[in-house]
């Protein structure tokens, strides 16, 4: 017999790459160690406060403001255990391509697609931004590119069309 499973927990074990995905620039790194240093020294000092101000009240069952003062206490401490994780489990992304002039994570990949160039930058999936040229590596086109080296022709399908990537340089 098998035992009835919710919708939510058959899709669980498809995780979304940025849940395990833990590539980082070094930039990226930096902008969370300055995260976690401001939490740190500023925002969970004032939320401490706020929460011992409010408690000095009175009748905590009945107390808003403590109650909204504790929450935002406890956002504060998830934010900062969620970025230490994150700094925990980072690798770090060197830009450039591979020894081999291969394109792994980090290369500048410089494309000719139905005559027009475009410039993509390879990353992990929690720095992507499409429309600046940076992809990630789980995405459709930069798996595709991964392990590819300059002078490659690459043929990917998209929406049932092949489209194929001259790739021009990879820095």
């Amino acid at each position: 017999m098998q035992v009835p499973r919710r919708r939510s927990e058959q899709h669980r074990k498809y995780q979304r790459p940025s849940d395990t995905d833990a590539h980082l620039t070094a930039a990226a790194i930096a902008r969370l160690q300055d995260e976690l240093e401001r939490l740190l020294k500023h925002e969970r000092s004032k939320a401490a406060d706020e929460v011992a101000r409010t408690k000095e009240m009175g009748d905590l069952s009945e107390n808003a403001a403590y109650t909204e003062a504790k929450f935002h206490l406890r956002r504060i401490n998830d934010s900062i255990f969620s970025i230490k994780e994150r700094l925990k489990r980072a690798i770090v992304i060197t830009s450039g391509a591979s020894v081999s002039a291969r394109i792994a994570i980090g290369s500048i990949v410089v494309l000719r697609v139905n005559g027009e160039e475009r410039t993509y930058e390879i990353l992990g999936s929690q720095e992507t931004n499409p429309s600046r040229g940076r992809i990630s590596h789980f995405s459709p086109v930069g798996a595709t590119l991964l392990g590819h080296k300059a002078g490659d022709s690459v043929l990917h399908t998209i929406n049932g069309q092949d489209v194929v990537y001259k790739i021009v340089e990879v820095r």
